[in-house]
């Protein structure tokens, strides 16, 4: 079984459901960071240099394993020469 397929089973089970949607936003500024920082070709290790947070920090926040402060957050888009921002939620009913 693929992680796919066990993501797939999982989903029938609403205790994991629901455990999975609690995360969902964490999820997604996590996928954020990653994404702007592939976007912009920059390693771990210069992210760290630009904004002086250790490599290690940055990759605690991309494991998921730390949550960030919005002070750390706006370290990150600084390093990124990026805004912190909402945007509305994707309409659901389309």
């Amino acid at each position: 079984m693929n992680l796919k397929e066990y993501k797939a089973k999982k989903m029938n089970d609403p205790e994991f459901v629901k455990a999975y949607e609690e995360i969902q936003p964490e999820m997604n500024v996590i996928r954020a960071i990653i994404d702007a920082r592939i976007s912009q070709n920059i390693s771990q290790k210069e992210l760290a240099e630009r904004t002086g947070i250790a490599q290690t920090e940055i990759s605690k926040l991309e494991n998921g394993t730390r949550n960030p402060s919005i002070k750390l957050l706006q370290r990150l888009a600084d390093g990124m020469d990026m805004n912190i921002s909402f945007t509305p939620k994707a309409d659901v009913r389309k």
